[in-house]
């Protein structure tokens, strides 16, 4: 099986490829298409000339690796992707060998936590509309789009985690709800920059408290994002 994680920043997501990553039976990677979406993009990000070095491949090189054969011969791999990746001219076509999970998370808290790390973000850094789009294209496809909600998994990590294994007919494995300190081998090189916290946890953190109040661009960037976060939540949350 191959899980395609599709999810914002700020989301939760590398806790999850950490969950994974702890399973003796998954091999993780960590957002194969960033080097190529700087590439095509040409945006300034933190650390973007090491992130291009690191992941020098092609969009049709990456997906033909995501279709290939698993690494470390282990039976599972889960592919850990930010959905504002997947621009106009970035393929699609492994997605269809995939099981796709979309990992939601409230915009005010994306936005909230995302500018602390990046300068005056857009709708597009932050992913929603794209999330959305690429759901639709998975249903198109006729599979089955899932959704899950980090703050679900934050308030419930065994039982979220064991109705998406579930879900998606793979046996849960206790091994995910907890991971050792200090990183996963499979980190981006963009680790220090971002993922400071979660190299200091074990596992999930817990609920979090009341959305954060945001004002002025800040504001009208999470409302903007509202209307496809309320889309995918409605559709198939599991």
């Amino acid at each position: 099986m191959k899980i395609a994680m599709w999810s914002g920043p700020r989301n939760l997501s590398t806790a999850m490829m950490y969950a994974f990553g702890n399973r003796a039976d998954f091999h993780v990677i960590d957002e194969p298409f960033y080097g190529p979406y700087l590439r095509m993009t040409g945006l300034a990000h933190p650390m973007g000339d090491e992130i291009m070095a690191s992941r020098p491949e092609s969009g049709e090189a990456v997906a033909a690796q995501l279709s290939g054969p698993i690494p470390g011969g282990k039976p599972h791999a889960y592919h850990k992707h930010m959905c504002q990746h997947m621009i106009p001219g970035m393929p699609r076509d492994f997605m269809a060998d995939c099981v796709n999970v979309f990992l939601l998370r409230h915009p005010a808290r994306v936005v909230a936590s995302f500018s602390k790390g990046y300068e005056n973000p857009t709708a597009a850094d932050i992913g929603f509309a794209l999330q959305a789009e690429l759901y639709e294209h998975v249903a198109s496809l006729g599979l089955t789009p899932y959704v899950i909600d980090s703050a679900d998994i934050r308030r419930d990590p065994e039982g979220k985690l064991r109705a998406l294994c579930e879900a998606i007919g793979l046996a849960f494995d206790p091994a995910m709800l907890n991971w050792p300190a200090g990183g996963h081998a499979q980190d981006g090189v963009w680790a220090p920059h971002w993922y400071a916290s979660v190299h200091r946890s074990t596992g999930f953190a817990g609920p979090e408290g009341p959305l954060p109040v945001l004002e002025g661009r800040a504001r009208a960037l999470a409302d903007e994002a509202m209307e496809p976060y309320e889309k995918m939540r409605s559709a198939t949350l599991i």
